[in-house]
């Protein structure tokens, strides 16, 4: 038990970069999944859409 203490103690940096990272990622997709709402509804990018087109940005 002591060890694995004295190991996050040392090594925090290491255990943080990864959390960060995936904390990031969850962040960036849950905007990205917000910003699909507003998809083809704002006035810059409205226009006829092409037969095999869905949307006019992924």
């Amino acid at each position: 038990m002591v060890n694995i203490i004295h190991l996050v103690r040392d090594h925090w940096a290491v255990a943080l970069f990864p959390i960060g990272f995936l904390v990031g990622w969850y962040f960036d997709n849950k905007n990205d999944e917000n910003l699909a709402i507003f998809r083809n509804k704002s006035k810059l990018f409205q226009r006829e859409l092409k037969p095999n087109e869905d949307t006019v940005w992924k």
